[in-house]
């Protein structure tokens, strides 16, 4: 099953149901339906159609969500990139894509337009369109406020088009005919630590499975509202969208989480029973000292993932949500979800982010991919009908992250996991943040646990130091709330009483605020954490 699908099952279910809140806009599914259609046919009459790349540069909003659905309606493939891209990012990817289209809005228009007379037409082969979202439809094409671009002959001239204009066209009746769901879907970027962004290839096959798993072990229903503020260029704030679509949910969606007591209020008014987070906005909320237990009471389920969820704020959570469940789960891009831990599980195994979706097979393995015992360290492989097609156009990097083993292709995660006896899965490590000291591995996850353990501690990350003596030493980076006294020695102190010798951290930095990435990751910087604003995915 295909996922533009969904949407339509939804509608010609409950077409007065109203499926998307945002901003000032409310939908139904049978008015966004009717949008999606109509964009369609407009996207059509550009010759955009099956196989095409478009390019979003959308913040979250109604505009982005009909845009993905119209592109999957045309069997076109969505490439969702987070709002703040830069053009010569934005140029890359275009150049990699050969994009017929970017979709973005006024205020990043110019950085669309630079990246277009960057790559220019002789390396994307086609003449891309510049659609923008918030441009009247009686400006677009060479009117006064949206003229030609003047470009040097060698490099792509082009005109803004008008998503509203191409709205007005009459919907189309019925999606492309013959697709597939083993066509591609997605593209989605990853960042990565190092090198130029990879496009993890995921089909309609891939996230209709992962979709419909998660809407079970969530139990999401027509009767679920939604709220999310993770952005649709990323793969945990996509899958709110699907799911709430295919369950036939109400999605409140929003841009930001940089005032949090905001989204509270309209996550109250909106009577939310589902708030994903990650662990970067759950801080935010526990942090906030006149929030008071009960505070949402139509909550019934709290989810987390993209990284590991501290103990001591999971417990914060539950003090102020007492109703709600807490679902901790681990996946990654390149197989959408792998694992989730079911409430009843997590006050008994706070650190295990749980047992594998129904349908996918995990191994842990060492670095000759042979099965390691249980209880031991070692590289997690995933294997299930939600693992990607691939990275775009890149078969070097395809080749490193899908293996074959007895005959078998897998995933490699680059994720270190240890398994118990009773199956349940503990994330460990990403193999590259192994910290060696003293001739000993330390695991940065195992350290930043005690450090949130901490009271004041608001956030925390570990690395490893470069030491003349050890290789390596353990150094913490850490932020404190406001008006808490701690030292440096209280740190490490507190750390000894928890920890073994050589992974008490010997450096200790404080911070205002921890650098983050687009998906809300904390990712430290050579050492260098620089200031940073509240995390706000939609300003990933």
């Amino acid at each position: 099953m295909r996922i533009e699908s969904c949407l339509s099952v939804s509608a010609r279910q409950w077409p007065d149901k109203l499926a998307l809140v945002t901003g000032e806009t409310r939908l139904t599914y049978g008015m966004l339906l009717d949008q999606v259609r109509r964009l369609s046919a407009g996207l059509a009459s550009l010759g955009i159609g099956r196989g095409d790349r478009l390019l979003f540069v959308l913040e979250n909003g109604a505009e982005a969500v009909i845009a993905l659905f119209a592109s999957w309606t045309l069997g076109a493939v969505a490439c969702p990139l987070h709002p703040t891209i830069k053009a010569e990012k934005l140029a890359d990817i275009l150049s990699s894509t050969r994009a017929a289209a970017i979709i973005t809005q006024t205020k990043t228009a110019d950085i669309a337009e630079a990246a277009l007379a960057k790559v220019g037409l002789a390396r994307t082969q086609r003449e891309p369109h510049l659609i923008v979202t918030d441009l009247p439809a009686d400006t677009a094409n060479g009117s006064s406020s949206a003229a030609p671009v003047i470009s040097p002959p060698d490099r792509l001239p082009f005109r803004r088009q008008s998503l509203t204009k191409l709205m007005q066209m009459p919907g189309l009746a019925q999606p492309e005919p013959d697709l597939r769901d083993d066509e591609l879907a997605l593209l989605i970027h990853t960042s990565g630590s190092t090198g130029r962004p990879k496009g993890v290839m995921l089909t309609h096959a891939n996230l209709h499975f992962a979709g419909h798993a998660i809407v079970d072990y969530l139990r999401l229903n027509k009767d679920d509202v939604v709220m999310s503020v993770l952005p649709l260029s990323f793969g945990y704030g996509l899958t709110q969208m699907l799911t709430a679509f295919l369950s036939g949910a109400t999605l409140v969606l929003e841009r930001s989480f940089a005032f949090p007591r905001i989204i509270l209020d309209l996550a109250r008014r909106e009577r939310a029973s589902v708030m994903p987070l990650v662990p970067a906005m759950a801080g935010m909320i526990t942090a906030m000292r006149d929030l008071e237990p009960g505070a949402l009471p139509h909550l019934r389920l709290l989810t987390s993932a993209a990284a590991a969820m501290p103990p001591a704020t999971g417990e914060a959570l539950q003090h102020l949500f007492p109703q709600a469940e807490i679902v901790l789960m681990y996946g990654q891009t390149e197989c959408i979800r792998t694992a989730y831990l079911p409430p009843d599980l997590r006050r008994a195994h706070p650190l295990s982010v749980g047992r594998p979706l129904s349908g996918t097979q995990i191994l842990i393995v060492d670095d000759n991919l042979c099965a390691v015992p249980t209880g031991k360290t070692g590289e997690l492989l995933v294997r299930g009908p939600h693992v990607m097609a691939g990275y775009w156009e890149d078969a070097v990097a395809t080749a490193k992250a899908i293996v074959e083993r007895d005959g078998v292709e897998w995933l490699r995660t680059g994720d270190l996991f240890r398994l118990d006896e009773s199956g349940l899965l503990y994330f460990i490590s990403r193999k590259d943040d192994i910290i060696k000291t003293r001739g000993e591995k330390v695991s940065p996850q195992e350290v930043e646990r005690v450090l949130y353990a901490i009271p004041g501690i608001v956030e925390a990350a570990v690395e490893g130091s470069p030491d003349p003596l050890l290789g390596q030493v353990v150094k913490a980076h850490v932020v404190a709330a406001p008006g808490v006294g701690l030292t440096e020695r209280q740190i490490r102190r507190h750390c000894a009483e928890s920890l073994e010798d050589f992974m008490v951290p010997k450096l200790v930095e404080f911070h205002e605020s921890l650098p983050r990435t687009e998906s809300g990751k904390i990712r430290l910087s050579h050492g260098k954490p620089a200031a940073n604003p509240a995390w706000t995915p939609s300003e990933n």
